[in-house]
This record gives structure tokens, sequence and C-alpha cells, in this order.
């Protein structure tokens, strides 16, 4: 399996998985939202969790190529880049949590349906025949 295919096997299912998450959840955005309001430390926390595999998949996984194994490489520093905002910036993303919370309830299902986009495709070219 090349690397393109074993980090989008990890990756696939586990952006699948969040994505029935924030489905499963659509009636709590707001309260977890607010929550995470009242936690930089958990911000902070979220943002080590994003930054690790992040950095991972950059190292392991830096192709501009043609082709989908380059959304592995967007989605790996996309990754780097959340998680490094979450781990500097934890009171400032907080206090945005306060304000974007009433807002938050229409953001979900389209975070969960890009989530859902992108794992599916991602779990398809890992799992897939080819």
């Amino acid at each position: 399996m090349t690397t393109s295919k074993t980090i989008a096997a990890l990756l696939g299912p586990t952006l699948v998985a969040s994505a029935i998450s924030l489905l499963a959840n659509l009636g709590r955005s707001r309260t977890i939202i607010e929550g995470l309001s009242q936690s930089p430390a958990l911000i902070m926390i979220a943002g080590y969790a994003a930054f690790v595999p992040g950095l991972a998949i950059v190292y392991f996984h830096n192709r501009w190529t043609n082709g989908w194994p380059v959304l592995v490489t967007v989605m790996g520093w996309l990754s780097l880049i959340v998680g490094l905002l979450r781990m500097v910036f934890p009171t400032q993303l907080a206090a945005m949590a306060t304000k974007i919370a009433p807002a938050a309830a229409g953001v979900f299902p389209v975070v969960a349906v890009v989530f859902l986009l992108i794992g599916g495709f991602l779990s398809f070219k890992a799992y897939g025949r080819e």
C-alpha cells in the first residue's frame, strides 16, 4: 500500500466518524461550542491532537502532484495549521467561540457534509480496488 493509501485509510474513516458525530449532535451544537468557549485548555489540547497528525502527514506525504493524493497533503497542512492556531491562540479562539455559538447550529451540518464527502472519497480510494 502506498503512503497516500495508508494515510487515506486512517484519515477517511476518521472524517466519516467525525461527520456522523456532528450530525448526531446537531441539537447540541450550541451547548458544545459554549462548553468549548469556557475551556481554553481544551482548545489547546485539541490543538495538539490536530497538530501532531498534521505534522506527520506533511512530513511523510508533502506531495503536490496531480491526482487525489494531493487531497491527503492538503488535509495534512490544514490539520497542522488549525492545530498550531489552537495551541498558540486558545483564549482568543475561546472568545470567538462565545460570539459564534448562536450561529453554530447552521455551520455544523455544512462541516459534517464536507467531512463526509472528503472522508468517503478518501476511504473509497484507500479501501477500493485499484
